[in-house]
């Protein structure tokens, strides 16, 4: 049998290559190799590192100062509201304002009745006796459905009130509803309405009343039943 025989280069290459194997012999990397391929079908270290990190934060969230807490404790505290100032006139003391009697009304509502009178016929008006609802709580005016009907707009819009010092008072008009809503409060306020007053509206412009006051005498107790 004839042995091939190499070229001076492959001999130089085979003898680096025993050489090499050599030196990994000496520092045993063969095996640390091996343990390299069999460590590397487990969790990779990265991935280790961000389980531990998983781990202490639940341990955080879990920590005796926070579980050991005391339940918080509430109390309530004074809060100062914003007052949005409005246009009002000293009001009346109506804490102590005493009983308004059926008969103390229809007086109240017969002295309208004659200023209505003396008014004449130049301009549609109407009186309108105060109710509670009308001096107090929800502020909304309802006026007589036959006067909006026949005289009134038949859509919503602005009605302005002019009381007998000349000062005027804007309020909003609901034609469905045939009544004053936003704007009456004002008014109602700024002129100490109570129960019982009576009201003359006068049609001086198809969207401008102007109003006469008659008040009630207020009796100073509710009488005995």
């Amino acid at each position: 049998m004839v042995v091939a025989k190499h070229s001076p280069y492959d001999e130089f290459r085979l003898r680096r290559v025993e050489e090499n194997k050599k030196r990994m012999e000496a520092l045993n990397l063969p095996n640390l190799c091996q343990t390299l391929r069999l460590n590397s079908v487990k969790t990779s270290p990265m991935k280790k590192s961000n389980l531990a990190r998983e781990k202490q934060l639940v341990v955080v969230r879990r920590s005796s100062r926070i579980s050991n807490a005391s339940t918080p404790v509430y109390k309530e505290v004074d809060v100062q509201r914003v007052q949005i100032s409005r246009r009002m006139s000293k009001r009346r003391d109506l804490s102590n304002r005493g009983y308004v009697s059926e008969e103390i009304r229809e007086k109240a509502f017969s002295k309208a009745e004659k200023l209505q009178a003396d008014l004449g016929n130049r301009f549609p008006s109407f009186v309108k006796s105060m109710l509670q609802s009308h001096v107090s709580g929800g502020f909304w005016l309802g006026l007589p459905a036959h006067f909006c009907r026949s005289d009134l707009q038949k859509q919503d819009g602005i009605i302005t009130l002019i009381d007998e010092e000349g000062e005027e008072f804007e309020t909003v008009y609901l034609a469905k509803r045939t009544g004053l809503s936003g704007g009456w409060l004002g008014f109602a306020v700024s002129h100490n309405l109570v129960y019982g007053d009576a009201l003359v509206f006068e049609l001086v412009r198809p969207t401008v009343f102007k109003v006469y006051i008659t008040r009630v005498k207020i009796s100073g107790e509710r009488p005995k039943i």
